[in-house]
Order: structure tokens, then sequence, then C-alpha cells
């Protein structure tokens, strides 16, 4: 499970080019809300979790796919949708700090570090039934969060399976798809209250996710180590998928020794510019999906763009 890049650049320039600082104030005051009205015993939990910590890239994807396809301002309606998506997306945070035994989150502790993983596990299922709550009156949204939820499921025990295993491209396309595409997918749904632009949602979360994957590189390349959890786990990122294509590689990467370890992170670095140029094609996917379905897609192409910087 990769440890979460930077997201300040890619949303605050979306926020900034779509004027989106209303509708993230409503959506901040929202659950401000939401967490003063929490049971006692659970409130500590959420005010450490949600508070100050997240720069609100997936709702600021719902309120920019809102906006592609209509010409209706963001209403109370989208708020709740975006508050829910935002609630999923602690919840996985939460869960894969636990399985992936980290300390700190930007630089804060995790809330099973701080709290112990009883609460934490708590903590997300009681986030989850709140979310369900936000959207019981749409059905269309709850299916949503049902089919997310399923698929981050599947995708998460599908990622672990098929770990150590030296598989290509598209493998790393199906698991991407299914990890961050069905997050970005339902943020899409959610958006407009449509399928239209789920596959533009699939794409945009397969982007993140491959820039995820190139970051976490980056970052252990300049700390001389690190990236620690996927190289650790044998998880097929796209830089991994890349460089087993040379079957030395792919030895190694089934059964790695420490100074194999070492050899695969060196290899990795080797597969970063074609990893590059993959993220490229995924960009250039998404903004031709944008502008063959939105009405207004510049705010969409935007949003990639400022995505695809995330690797950087």
């Amino acid at each position: 499970m990769a440890t979460v890049v930077s997201e300040g650049g890619a949303s605050t320039g979306l926020i900034l080019a779509r004027g989106f600082n209303r509708e993230l104030d409503q959506l901040k005051a929202f659950l401000r809300t939401w967490m003063e009205q929490s049971h006692r015993e659970v409130r500590p939990l959420l005010d450490w979790q949600f508070l100050g910590r997240s720069k609100y890239f997936r709702p600021v994807t719902v309120f920019a796919c809102h906006t592609a396809m209509s010409d209706e301002p963001v209403d109370e309606a989208t708020i709740r949708a975006a508050a829910a998506i935002e609630m999923v997306h602690n919840v996985s945070l939460i869960v894969d700090d636990i399985l992936d035994r980290s300390r700190f989150r930007r630089g804060v502790l995790t809330l099973h570090c701080r709290f112990g993983h009883l609460p934490a596990l708590m903590a997300s299922g009681y986030i989850t039934a709140d979310a369900y709550e936000l959207v019981d009156w749409n059905p269309f949204a709850v299916r949503r969060l049902s089919e997310l939820f399923r698929r981050l499921a599947v995708a998460e025990t599908l990622q672990w399976r098929l770990r150590r295993q030296p598989l290509g491209l598209e493998d790393w396309r199906i698991i991407a798809g299914e990890d961050t595409g069905s997050m970005f997918e339902a943020c899409a749904c959610m958006g407009t209250g449509d399928e239209k632009l789920r596959h533009f949602g699939r794409l945009l979360g397969m982007l993140y996710h491959g820039c995820d994957d190139v970051g976490d590189v980056k970052g252990a390349v300049a700390l001389g180590g690190g990236g620690e959890e996927d190289l650790r786990d044998g998880i097929l990122t796209l830089p991994a998928a890349i460089a087993i294509q040379d079957t030395e590689t792919a030895l190694i990467f089934r059964s790695p020794t420490r100074e194999g370890l070492t050899v695969l992170l060196e290899r990795m670095e080797e597969s970063l510019p074609a990893a590059e140029r993959y993220l490229d094609a995924i960009a250039a996917e998404a903004e031709a999906e944008a502008t063959r379905v939105a009405k207004h897609p510049e705010g969409l192409i935007s949003l990639v763009r400022n995505t695809r910087r995330l690797s950087s």
C-alpha cells in the first residue's frame, strides 16, 4: 500500500483555477459539525483523523466533475456526497496505516499509534456508518458507496495475493484501476449523479496511483532507501512493473535478499523515465475522455494536468 504523496500543488491549483474555495469552506464546516455531533467516545479520534491534515483532493474532484457537466452551482447534496467520499477515503487511510505499520502520515502520528489499534478500527467503522447515513436519501449514492467499498476490498486482497509475482503493465493497470481508480470513479459519479464521467474518473485514479508510485521511488532514492512498504511487501507498483520486464530483476523481485532490495530500488529508479512516459499516455487518455464527454471540460483538463505534476 503506497504512501500518499503531497497533494498541495494539485488541489490548490485547481481550486484557484475553478473557484472552489467556497465549496471547500462549506465542506469543512459540514465535517466540523458532524464531528461536534459525534459520540463523545469517538470524537477525539475523529478530530485527530480529520482536522487540518487533508488537501481534499477527492472532494475537489467531486466538485470539478459536477461543474463539468452542469451549469448549476454545487449544492448541499453535492457537499454531502463529497463529505461521504472524504470519509470513505479516511477509512481507507486508517486501515492502510495499520497494515503498513506506519507511525506517521503527513508528519502526524497515525490514528492507531495515537489511540491504539482497536479504537482506530472502531473509529473506521463509525465513520463508515455515518458516511452511508449522509446519503441515505439517495439510492444512487448509496449504491456507489457500496460498490466502492466492495472494489477497495477486492483490490487490496488482489494486490496482496499478487505480491512478489513478476507481472506486467496490464496487471498494474488492472490493480490501479480497481484500487485508486474505483475511488475516483465514485468521485465522478457522485459529482454528476450519473455514470457519464465514470471512465474519466477511472483514468484520473490510475494517473494518481501511478504518480504516487513514481513519487515513492523518487523519495526513496533521495533518502537513500525506503519506499519501504511497497518494496518490502513486493507490491506491483508502476516502476516495478516496468523494471521486472528484465528477467534478472524479476528473479530479485520474487525473492529479494537485503542486498537484492537495494538492487531492486536501483532498477526501479532506472525505470522512472519509462514510467513517466506511461503516465503521460494515461493523462492524454484522461484529457481526451474529458473533452469527449464533458459539457465544460476545462476544469477536468486542469485537474488531470495538476495530478500529473504529483510525481515531479
